[in-house]
């Protein structure tokens, strides 16, 4: 069953920021948009790029490694190469702590 994990406080991501946490064996991404906050896979679905280092302009991510562009809100793909989307996990805030759905 479901359960949310605490993963990280607000104050360890910046705004326009993504920090990468792993709990239970996955690795998150997880972004500040202006104060709300939003958690997909970290793994770029093209070759595997660790999308929480990449730049972050609106609520899109760039994958650092070949270009591919992502959805934060969503985990949709918005270009190539990347074939296909990433999870998105349901996030909340409990105080300043941030909490996961896994």
């Amino acid at each position: 069953m479901p359960e949310y994990v605490k993963v990280a406080v607000t104050d360890d991501i910046p705004p326009n920021q993504g920090k990468l946490v792993e709990v239970q064996g996955k690795k998150i991404a997880l972004f500040n948009l202006e104060g709300r906050y939003y958690a997909i896979d970290n793994t770029c679905t093209h070759r595997g790029g660790p999308l929480s280092e990449g730049e972050l302009e609106g609520d899109e991510v760039t994958c650092p490694w070949h270009g591919a562009k992502f959805k934060v809100t969503s985990g949709e793909v918005l270009s190539p190469p990347a074939p296909q989307g990433v999870q998105s996990f349901p996030i909340r805030v409990a105080g300043n702590d941030l909490e996961v759905e896994i």
